[in-house]
């Protein structure tokens, strides 16, 4: 028998909810801290300027330098956020009341598909892997997965619709802030996103550890129908991502491209000036898509991975034999990430200041590597403190022993992982680096040359990366098999917390500089707001790296855990029921990208069309003597993307269902392994590689959402395996 864990049960059940609610309680101290920027015109002063010294002579200083000491302008900062912050609310509560239905309709679909199991049977069955044992019956099982798939989308869909609400509370205090120097501004969208950061991890962490106890009173001795039960909170957090990228996603391009077409190549007026009618649409599209839509995304990365973690080491031997600590390995790695984090955001915050420009950037990048060095030797105290020294792991039908620094390479592999694939992202899409500036020298000889450029520079970018996540997976699963993966991919998301908080600072930045220019603040202001937005840029394209890495690694090993549950030693790919299924399922995610980009020119050819109208039909349009009606190209972009995101969603969720139920769990398995495959290229190729220096931005609709699709077949197949495995076994 394996040797025991050092850290005791009541240790472990004390650390998880603490880092989870320290982590909450440093986002609301963010959240104060951010609050402290008033967003109100300071009473008048009088001229009492002689008896001004100090700080209060050098802020009087600054406003009059700026021309900003009018209460007017002030007033108009908050009401363009109050404006950005109403047609944001307004898209996600018209959203969620179609998800709301979604979740609904798929929720009782679960329990039918995993209550039929067994009949809808109320009796205990022999238990698969702990012999001798008797698990809980099916139609609890069902039930379970089912309340752990609501409690993941709700989890999501609120750590989103927050995340949205801070990122527009701060857009303005930034602009604000950004009177008094660079310094002041990065920290306020830095610890607004932070805010969203901490607030997402550890909300998921938290909610995650109280279904697993709360689960654990019912089930008890039962490892294996718990954390079964659990991977519904996985599948409940992936599919609001999906609907929260795809109507997101649609929602931002359709604003975006409808802004630039008309407003800048037809009008020739600036990005976000204020007589574009599209302006404050393309506004809420930054937080509506790049908060809530990669919030949602990452956090049901961070839940998969967690349970697919979960499910694999409830086969184990510490699962089978019940070892509490070694179990929730998983959750313990999540928990020291959110002080690693912690730890790393006050060097950007606290410990040193940003004092020009060009220090931006490279405290963004520092904020990934520091976070990565703590985290790794948070994982190795974990692995030594958490898991016994040797244990055994179950590996395609033999068991399997591991060793627990074996196991800390795994995490250690995935965390380096998502470092080297974020900067080689960044070094494809930096306008900094060679690779982009080529793509903008191309288009001096035209379109053409500028396409062939950037399609070239786009496929090419793939090759690191893969090379990357081919490495950790090949590494980890020969340490640890499929165990190994899923870790893996958990350390890749365990600084979740400060990629998130790096990439929520981009849109905040970039709704600052369209704030400031709105409101006629002095080109100074829109200097420094356009340099944070520069870096936000950057480091957005980082976090996008890390959404596609973490959901390769994660789709493999949610493929792997449930393979493994339905008993499948090997996919033989010569048979032509998997073959067929790797064809059909390689060829998902450009059917699911086609829908997308056709739904996003639907849509941005509604937007045109009705901005056309407002400069062409509104008398004082292009003077500004007459205001634009904003209102309307919200509402176009709301409706558009509510209506367009059903199709592809559809084709996720309902695909598994079918292909199990009419072709079996081989052609599934083929699907799978197909879509994983392609899944993971398509969105690599496709990332805004010219970013500042051309703005050809149609690509983004590509990056985010393919990997969610290939996590989503992963997600929905063990309804389908369940479900048909009994006949199986007849």
């Amino acid at each position: 028998m394996a040797s025991p864990a050092f850290l005791p049960e009541l240790a472990t059940q004390v650390i998880v909810p603490v880092a989870a609610v320290v982590g909450i309680a440093f986002a609301v101290l963010q959240w104060v801290l951010v609050s402290k920027v008033k967003l109100s015109p300071e009473p008048r002063r009088g001229d009492g300027s002689s008896g001004k010294s100090g700080a209060g002579a050098s802020e009087y200083l600054i406003e009059e330098e700026e021309g900003l000491n009018e209460h007017n302008v002030v007033v108009k900062c908050a009401e363009i956020q109050n404006a950005i912050s109403e047609g944001a609310t307004s898209f996600l509560f018209t959203e969620y009341k179609y998800v709301g239905l979604f979740m609904g309709i798929f929720a009782v679909l679960i329990f039918l598909f995993l209550g039929s199991v067994e009949g809808f049977s109320t009796k205990s069955q022999p238990c698969h892997y702990s012999k001798g044992k008797m698990c809980k019956p099916a139609l609890a099982n069902a039930l379970f997965s089912t309340i752990a798939f609501v409690l993941g989308a709700v989890t999501s869909l609120v750590s989103g619709f927050l995340g949205m609400k801070i990122a527009t509370y701060a857009n303005a205090r930034t602009t604000l802030e950004a009177r008094k120097g660079v310094g002041k501004a990065f920290i306020t969208a830095f610890r607004s996103g932070a805010v969203m950061g901490f607030l997402l991890a550890a909300s998921g962490l938290f909610v995650l550890y109280i279904a697993i106890n709360l689960f654990g009173i019912y089930y008890g001795d039962d490892w294996e129908g718990l954390y079964e039960a659990i991977t519904g909170y996985g599948l409940g957090g992936s599919s609001m991502a999906l609907f929260g990228r795809v109507g997101g996603g649609i929602y931002t391009k359709a604003a975006d491209v409808g802004a630039d077409l008309v407003g800048k190549v037809e009008r020739n007026i600036p990005e976000d000036d204020p007589r574009n009618p599209a302006v404050i649409a393309d506004n809420v599209g930054d937080n509506v898509g790049d908060i809530a839509g990669m919030g949602s995304d990452l956090f049901g990365s961070y839940a998969e991975s967690s349970c697919a973690a979960l499910v694999v080491a409830s086969i184990s031997s510490f699962g089978i034999n019940h070892e509490f600590t070694p179990m929730l390995y998983p959750l313990l790695v999540s928990s020291v990430g959110i002080i690693a984090c912690l730890i790393t955001t006050l060097f950007a915050t606290d410990f040193f200041e940003i004092k020009a420009v060009d220090e931006i950037e490279p405290a963004l990048k520092k904020q990934l590597i520091i976070s990565t060095a703590v985290m790794t030797v948070g994982i190795a105290l974990v692995s030594w403190l958490g898991l016994p020294y040797t244990f055994t792991i179950f590996n395609f039908g033999v068991q399997k022993t591991v060793y627990n620094w074996q196991l800390f390479l795994c995490v250690a592999v995935g965390l380096w992982a998502g470092l080297v694939i974020g900067f080689v992202t960044e070094y494809y899409t930096s306008n900094a680096y060679s690779p982009v500036q080529d793509v903008a020298d191309s288009c001096r000889t035209g379109a053409a040359t500028n396409v062939i450029f950037g399609l070239a520079l786009g496929y090419k970018s793939v090759i690191i990366p893969i090379f990357a996540i081919a490495f950790s997976i090949f590494l980890s699963f020969s340490l640890a098999a499929m165990y190994g993966v899923a870790v893996a991919a958990l350390g890749m998301l365990s600084t979740i917390a400060t990629g998130l908080a790096i990439d929520a600072y981009g849109p905040i930045s970039d709704n600052a500089g369209g704030i400031a220019e709105m409101a006629g603040m002095s080109h100074r202001i829109r200097e420094r707001t356009d340099a944070l937005d520069a870096a936000g840029n950057t480091t957005a394209a980082i976090g996008k790296g890390f959404a596609i890495g973490s959901a390769a690694l994660v789709s493999l090993a949610l493929f792997g855990a449930f393979v493994s549950r339905a008993e499948i030693s090997t996919v033989d790919v010569l048979s032509p029921k998997v073959f067929i299924g790797l064809i059909v399922g390689a060829m998902l995610p450009y059917w699911f990208s086609a829908m997308t980009m056709k739904s996003v020119g639907s849509a941005a050819l509604k937007m045109v069309e009705e901005v056309r109208r407002q400069f062409n039909t509104i008398p004082g349009l292009m003077e500004g003597t007459t205001k634009p009606d904003y209102a309307t190209c919200v509402k176009i972009s709301t409706d558009a993307s509510i209506k367009e995101m059903i199709p592809p969603g559809a084709l996720v969720m309902l695909t598994p269902l079918i292909v199990g139920i009419l072709f079996g769990v081989e052609t599934l398995s083929g699907v799978l392994a197909g879509a994983l495959v392609s899944g993971v290229q398509v969105p690599g190729t496709m990332q805004r590689n010219t970013s500042r220096l051309v703005h050809l931005s149609t690509q983004e609709l590509w990056a985010p959402k393919a990997p969610i699709h290939t996590k989503l077949l992963s997600l929905v197949t063990p309804s389908v395996i369940r479900s048909r495995t009994p006949q199986a076994h007849h």
